[in-house]
């Protein structure tokens, strides 16, 4: 198979890692949405997720303060919300509202969970040591919500600008 040089800069393109979630945190009482595309498990027991959060977000200020989020995972018929909640600051715009979206209580944090997601993951921040360097917070999952379904939930996963890819087809090898 002949190959072609591919640019650097895209690279992450080709390792996507994993679908894109709508982070909720919650901040003087005010709550807000951000997507992102980096999430990574880390661990088993406890389960730990790696949260790669652009350090000029709201979101990030809201986290490193209050230490707890919700990674809630969306499906394709929330593709145009994600882009959108992803277009805006929380710091100008109420995200639910706005964009009609569902807070729920969660379970262990004071962040909201987002009804309309497949799955809400409630977590604790445990490790702040890499968010200088390269903006990652290491999260424990204390709850999980999953909506029951038969097939595989198709699931956004980010590739550029508005363009996303579609998981959820389950193959065996």
């Amino acid at each position: 198979m002949k190959k072609r040089a591919f640019p650097l800069e895209k690279v992450y393109r080709l390792l996507g890692s994993g679908p894109v979630v709508l982070i909720s945190s919650l901040r003087d009482q005010a709550p807000n949405i951000m997507p992102i595309a980096w999430t990574i498990p880390l661990d088993f027991d406890p389960p730990l997720v790696g949260c790669c959060i652009g350090d000029h977000s709201y979101t990030f200020a809201t986290v490193k303060k209050s230490r707890e989020l919700v990674i809630n995972i969306p499906t394709v018929d929330l593709v145009k919300k994600v882009y959108a909640c992803g277009k805006c600051s929380g710091r100008q715009v109420d995200k639910f509202r706005s964009f009609g979206l569902t807070q729920r209580p969660a379970s262990k944090v004071k962040a909201p969970l987002i009804e309309e997601c497949y799955a809400n993951l409630e977590c604790r921040v445990v490790d702040m040591s890499q968010i200088k360097k390269y903006n990652l917070f290491i999260v424990e999952v204390v709850a999980a919500h999953v909506a029951p379904t038969k097939k595989p939930p198709k699931t956004l996963h980010h590739i550029t600008g508005k363009r996303f890819m579609v998981g959820g087809r389950e193959i065996n090898a």
